[in-house]
């Protein structure tokens, strides 16, 4: 399952990202991630989420997202939940044809390793694909 928070920036997406990640902690048997691209938030988060900074890896396309998420499920075949906070803060460039292609590898992914992905994009909905815009909660 993919779920995606759209909203402009300052709306509120990272606070509700917080919530979700934290109210799960209790409720899911497996191991939650939480993805960001800095620190600011690591501290918000219950003990047990297992939070990623991204800062110190270059992540220039979505491609290089992909791999490093497979290679965190790789070290944990028990993760349930993964948090990408920030999609257009951890990769600068994406385009609406790259998002589109991510998250349809992302959906195959989810399947294979029966692993939750919770996502928040800075961008109107409007200006979204409708493939992105079948995922948006």
């Amino acid at each position: 399952m993919i779920q995606i928070l759209a909203s402009e920036k300052g709306e509120g997406k990272t606070k509700k990202l917080l919530e979700m990640a934290n109210d799960l902690v209790k409720k899911v048997d497996g191991h939650i991630v939480y993805i960001d691209d800095d620190k600011r938030n690591m501290y918000d988060l219950q003990i047990g989420i297992r939070f990623v900074e991204t800062s110190g890896f270059v992540m220039k396309n979505l491609e290089v997202l992909f791999g490093f998420v497979c290679g965190i499920l790789s070290q944990d075949s028990d993760v349930e939940k993964i948090f990408v906070d920030g999609l257009h803060n951890i990769v600068k460039e994406i385009d609406n044809d790259s998002l589109t292609a991510f998250l349809g590898e992302v959906e195959k992914l989810s399947k294979e390793a029966n692993v939750d992905f919770i996502m928040s994009i800075s961008d109107k909905v409007s200006d979204l694909p409708d493939k992105v815009k079948e995922y948006i909660i």
